[in-house]
C-alpha cells in the first residue's frame, strides 16, 4: 500500500481495517477514531504528519495527555489506540519506524469490584413486582450478562426448554450460558407475551434507573449498577468453589487476567473471616 498525505485519511484507513478484521461494535469504532482524532490535533498544530511523528513526539504527547488530569482507565484506551495504530501502519509498510514501540501503559490500579450479598440480591428481586422487571434482574444476575447484552436479547436467543441463553458478546462472539430455574420462570411470562424484536427493548440507561429504583424500595444503602449484578454473579459462583475458566467462559472474557480478579475478592473475605472468627488472629 502507497503512503498517505495526512491524519484523517491514515485514521480512516486503520478504522476500515479494524472494523473488518476485528469486527468491534459501532461504540469501540468511535472510540478509536477519538482517541486517534485527539493525537491528530496535536500532531497538527506542531505540522507533524503521521509519516514524521517520532518516538519523542509520542512521549511529549502523553506527557501533555496524562497531565490533563484523565483517568488510567481512559489514558490505556487511548494509548492502547494509538499504539495499534502505528503497529498497523507499520505492518502495511507505510510507515519505516513505530514511534508506539516502546509505548508504557500507565499502571491500573488495583480496584476490586463491588458486588451485592446474596441477602442484597434476595431483597432486591422480592422489591420488583412489574413481571417484565423481574426478569430483567433475575435474567442478569443468573447469567452474568453485560446490560448491553441483556437489552439486546431475541425471543430467539432464549432457550427455555433447555434452559439456555445465546449470547452475542464483544467482538460479536457468540456464547451460551445456562438460564437457571428462576430466570426460565421469570422469562416465561414475557417470552410469550411480547411480540417485539427485542426481549427487552430498553437504553443502557433505562436500565440503570429503573435498577435505582429497585435498589431503593429494596432498602439497599450501597450505590448500584447493572455491572455490579455482573460482579455478583461472579464473585458468589468463586465462594461456592466454581472453576475460573467455567466462570470466564461464561462472562465471556477473551483473557482470563480479567476473571482472575474475583479470585482476589474471594481471598479478601477469608482474610476477613479469619481476622474475624480466628481465636488467636
Amino acid at each position: 500500500m502507497s503512503g498517505f498525505n495526512s491524519w484523517p485519511e491514515a485514521i480512516t484507513g486503520f478504522i476500515n481495517y479494524a472494523q473488518v478484521e476485528k469486527a468491534l461494535s459501532m461504540n469501540s469504532m468511535e472510540s478509536y477514531r477519538r482517541d486517534l482524532e485527539r493525537l491528530a490535533a496535536y500532531a497538527d498544530r506542531l505540522g507533524l504528519t503521521p509519516e514524521a511523528f517520532n518516538k519523542q513526539d509520542l512521549i511529549a504527547y502523553q506527557k501533555a495527555f496524562t497531565d490533563s488530569g484523565i483517568g488510567v482507565r481512559s489514558q490505556n484506551r487511548h494509548l492502547s489506540a494509538i499504539r495499534q495504530f502505528f503497529k498497523f501502519w507499520m505492518r502495511e509498510g507505510v510507515l519505516k519506524i513505530n514511534p508506539a514501540a516502546d509505548l508504557e501503559l500507565p499502571k491500573m490500579p488495583s480496584k476490586l469490584p463491588q458486588f451485592l450479598s446474596l441477602e442484597e440480591i434476595d431483597a432486591l428481586l422480592a422489591a420488583i413486582k412489574d413481571p417484565r422487571d423481574y426478569a430483567m434482574v433475575c435474567t442478569l444476575y443468573a447469567t452474568g450478562l453485560r446490560v448491553s447484552e441483556l437489552i439486546s436479547l431475541t425471543q430467539e436467543d432464549i432457550d427455555l426448554s433447555r434452559g439456555f441463553v445465546k449470547v452475542r458478546g464483544k467482538g460479536n462472539k457468540e456464547r451460551l450460558v445456562p438460564l437457571g430455574e428462576k430466570a426460565i420462570a421469570a422469562l416465561d411470562l414475557p417470552s410469550l407475551k411480547l411480540r417485539q424484536a427485542r426481549l427487552f427493548p430498553m437504553t443502557r440507561q433505562g436500565f440503570w434507573k429503573l435498577l435505582k429504583k429497585y435498589a431503593k424500595l429494596a432498602g439497599i444503602q450501597k450505590s448500584i449498577s447493572p455491572h455490579q449484578l455482573r460482579h455478583s454473579f461472579a464473585t458468589h459462583l468463586i465462594e461456592r468453589g466454581a472453576d475460573i475458566r467455567g466462570i470466564q467462559a461464561l462472562l465471556g472474557h477473551a483473557d482470563l487476567s480479567t476473571t482472575e480478579i474475583y479470585m482476589h475478592v474471594d481471598q479478601k473475605r477469608l482474610h476477613e473471616l479469619y481476622d474475624k472468627y480466628h481465636p488467636r488472629a
